[in-house]
């Protein structure tokens, strides 16, 4: 496996040649300042590219037209990076030597009509395809309450910092989405087209110089600004108190949800210890959070602890009956307070160190996973996966006790269930 960055002038060429598949996935991406009223926005675009085109101006086209590129798979995706959003539009075909020649640019080709050729009429987006992508995502927005796991992290996330990047709905915002109409669409499509910062990334048993020629061919982007900014985010002031947020539902099981800012954390705290903290706290069957306050004390369903070192935080999750609300609390906290003490063995560092390394070796079993490696090395600033494997291997207890105390309760987001209805789900 080879991997190579080429920095043109209006954008830049990831190419990671290996025979490894029998695949070549390719994946344009372009970042730009995470906006709250742009999310819907960004949504939208991504969509509506994907349903018509200038050549295929119906979704039946489109996919007639996969068809014949062998079952060319196409998907787009949208989401938050730290302080950027990245928008990104994906093709997985087949390596030519199991179709025929020709077929390598012929998939890039479709790709290149999709991002540039898109189905106008009268100045803004193809109605139909408009609609489409409208309805699909005014659908979605007013569900968001049918998935209670999903719309309690979302709130929590809301009042830890409100109006700020972590804030920030995924989906976007009613109120957004109804701002938009098929021109202004297609006015803040060339705006993305002119300024987002682009990066593209190939992955298959390619030649560097052949992608290059044929991504100049295809991709005839102008000039734009590059940004090289740090994508991390801090929280910009530390509370005096703990924010409580309590809200009803009808729900067989409550959702107890505890957000935690982490303060003065360096980078590698962040990228390595930070991993192996969430591994003993709650982030494995055998951490502190199962063992202690589901299997021993039985007061919840479900329970488990996830870290997001980009925007600084550690959330702990639980599906608990009403009832057992301050309890619960009371030993999670107590958890956190065990790590801060130091009181875990070395067996669960090196077990959280184990695990790591297996999920970076796994990094090599797929295309995508691949990608999103070499996208955190352009973005992030990532090691390799050599490289983190060094590092991660520093990581002892006095470290992780170090940033446990680093570590310190911000928010607790409460979805109330009923106790008379609730059962283990």
């Amino acid at each position: 496996m080879k991997y190579t960055k080429i920095s043109k002038e209006n954008y830049n060429l990831h190419v990671i040649a290996t025979d490894k598949f029998k695949t070549i996935f390719m994946k344009v991406n372009f970042k730009r300042k995470l906006k709250k009223n742009e999310i819907a926005m960004r949504n939208m675009l991504v969509n509506v590219l994907f349903e018509s085109s200038e050549k295929y101006p119906s979704k039946r086209l489109m996919e007639i037209q996969t068809e014949e590129l062998y079952e060319l798979g196409y998907r787009g995706s949208n989401y938050a990076s730290g302080k950027y959003s990245i928008m990104g539009l994906d093709i997985v075909f087949l390596e030519p030597k199991y179709t025929e020649q020709g077929m390598l640019e012929e998939s890039i080709s479709f790709l290149s009509e999709i991002l540039f050729h898109p189905h106008i009429d009268s100045g803004g987006f193809d109605q139909e395809g408009y609609d489409i992508s409208f309805h699909g995502l005014e659908d979605y927005l007013a569900s968001i309450k049918e998935n209670p796991d999903s719309y309690a992290n979302m709130r929590l996330l809301e009042e830890m910092e409100p109006n700020t990047v972590l804030s920030y709905r995924s989906c976007g915002y009613p109120e957004d989405l109804k701002k938009i109409n098929r021109k202004k669409l297609y006015e803040y499509y060339l705006k993305v087209l002119a300024e987002d910062t682009v990066d593209i990334f190939v992955i298959g048993n390619v030649k560097e110089a052949e992608m290059e020629s044929l991504i100049a061919k295809y991709f005839p982007f102008t000039s734009r600004k590059k940004d090289t900014k740090t994508h991390f985010y801090h929280a910009k002031t530390k509370k005096n108190a703990v924010t409580f947020k309590q809200e009803q539902a009808d729900l067989k099981q409550s959702k107890l949800l505890l957000g935690c800012q982490i303060e003065g954390a360096t980078d590698y705290e962040l990228r390595y210890v930070l991993n192996s903290l969430n591994y003993i706290l709650g982030g494995s069957p055998n951490s502190k959070l199962f063992q202690n306050v589901r299997e021993k004390n039985s007061l919840c369903y479900s329970i488990a602890s996830s870290s997001q070192p980009l925007v600084s935080i550690l959330t702990i999750k639980a599906g608990i009956n009403a009832s057992q609300y301050d309890r619960a609390c009371a030993l999670i906290l107590e958890q956190l307070e065990d790590l801060r003490n130091g009181k875990f063995e070395d067996e669960e560092v090196e077990n959280a160190i184990t695990t790591y390394k297996n999920s970076l070796k796994s990094f090599e079993d797929s295309p995508e996973s691949m990608i999103a490696l070499y996208a955190g090395v352009e973005y992030l600033g990532a090691d390799t996966i050599e490289e983190r494997m060094k590092k991660i291997e520093k990581v002892d207890k006095k470290q992780i006790q170090a940033l446990a105390r680093k570590i310190h309760l911000d928010t607790i987001f409460f979805l109330e269930g009923n106790d008379e209805n609730e059962e283990e789900q």
